[in-house]
């Protein structure tokens, strides 16, 4: 039943998730994971969800799934980390893939068109934040095109780690605010440790670059760090996860922890148990893509 909740429907060649999807993984269950294959079963991935100690609704989205788009198979992946509320995760999950997908320039240029969909996607929130209130939400996005090449962006600390031959390769770059401070200063904004010891913009943010956060969007940024590799022989995992995990754990231990379980749903539900036992205290998604083996 879960598997069918995570189906793509097709509308003018788009895509878009039921509000069944977005029940049973972003918002209303306090854990949640799923599975699926490439159309020649050769790629699997497995995701959790699990949700943090926090007093608040569950703010992590996240989006698994293989689809055929122009002749192509796509691989679509990403995490998105909400704060001050699930409505703009919820946004991105609905709308993010289907932005770049619009973009005349995608085959040609991805680079391009993954920016500009950032972009204009967060214009969009803005300009609805009646609706959507004045919350945001980290990125990171993954798209796999034809089992071969890989697009990856990132905005804020939602990070992909890549594993080449068991080696860890971080694909994003976390966005703190100490490492943007003086883009953040020259914009008329601070970067302040209190309250407690992260250094925060205003004194509010944890990141420097997120979606929505229309009250301190003057000083933040919007645009993704882009990546892009060829999967290679070496090429085995690929973990997309929120900083609920990466708090806790580093890289190479995520790495080591996916590599030993073949199920990559398994693997993803073992590194977000790893990660509450490690008493990591917020929300936690995960999304575990392997490629061979």
């Amino acid at each position: 039943m879960f598997k069918g909740a995570v189906e793509y429907f097709f509308m003018d060649r788009l895509c878009c998730f039921t509000a069944t999807y977005s029940q049973l993984v972003g918002v209303r269950s306090s854990s949640s994971s799923g599975k699926g294959t490439s159309h020649e079963g050769l790629i699997k991935y497995g995701f959790s969800l699990v949700k943090g100690k926090a007093d608040h609704p569950m703010e992590d989205f996240c989006v698994a799934k293989f689809m055929q788009f122009q002749g192509h198979e796509l691989g679509l992946f990403a995490i998105y980390d909400g704060h001050s509320g699930d409505t703009v995760p919820a946004y991105l999950q609905e709308h993010l893939f289907s932005n770049i997908l619009k973009e005349e320039e995608f085959w040609v240029d991805p680079h391009r068109s993954i920016l500009k969909a950032y972009e204009k996607t967060d214009h969009a929130i803005l300009s609805h934040s009646s609706d959507l209130g004045r919350g945001g939400s980290t990125a990171v996005t993954a798209i796999l095109i034809n089992g071969q090449r890989l697009w990856i962006a990132n905005v804020g600390d939602s990070r992909a780690v890549l594993s080449r031959g068991g080696q860890a390769i971080q694909m994003t770059t976390d966005h703190d605010p100490n490492a943007e401070r003086g883009n953040i200063e020259n914009k008329g904004g601070f970067v302040s440790n209190m309250p407690g010891d992260v250094p925060r913009v205003n004194g509010q943010l944890a990141v420097s670059r997120a979606f929505g956060d229309k009250s301190l969007k003057s000083h933040l940024r919007s645009d993704p760090d882009i990546q892009n590799t060829i999967k290679d022989m070496n090429t085995d995992i690929l973990i997309l996860a929120s900083d609920g995990l990466w708090k806790v754990m580093a890289n190479q231990e995520a790495v080591d922890i996916a590599r030993k379980i073949k199920d990559p749903q398994k693997a993803a539900k073992r590194l977000t148990a790893e990660a509450l036992k490690r008493d990591s205290k917020d929300d936690i998604s995960c999304v575990v893509v392997r490629f061979r083996g």
